[in-house]
């Protein structure tokens, strides 16, 4: 299943949910994201159905092992080039908001040169 940026945005909020609250529902990743509940459930959807994450009877979201293998590794581009970004001077928010964009067109090869150069 080929992820766009909408899917993969999903998968590491809710990733981040989890290690923050435990239990994660849509209308917490709608917020996270700052997007509709519309469009969360459309993603989900798709989610659940490439068998990215499953859905509970009380509608809590749980990453499966493939969900959460993309979702650490999105986040951990996220995590790279934010402190990338922080270290050449760049503003707290402006490297959060450029390292959300930037996580999703960079190789794993260019993340790896980054944290060699960050360590």
């Amino acid at each position: 299943m080929e992820l766009y940026r909408a899917g993969e945005d999903c998968l590491k909020a809710i990733y981040v949910l989890q290690k923050e609250n435990g239990i994660v529902h849509s209308t917490d990743v709608a917020r996270k994201l700052n997007v509709s509940k519309a469009s969360v459930s459309r993603s989900m959807k798709l989610l659940r159905e490439g068998g990215m994450l499953t859905m509970d009877i009380d509608k809590r979201l749980h990453l499966t092992r493939a969900g959460s293998e993309i979702a650490e590794r999105v986040y951990d581009k996220y995590r790279v080039l934010k402190e990338w970004l922080v270290h050449l001077g760049v503003d707290d928010e402006t490297a959060e908001t450029d390292a959300c964009r930037m996580e999703h067109a960079i190789s794993d090869k260019s993340i790896a040169a980054l944290k060699m150069q960050t360590e």
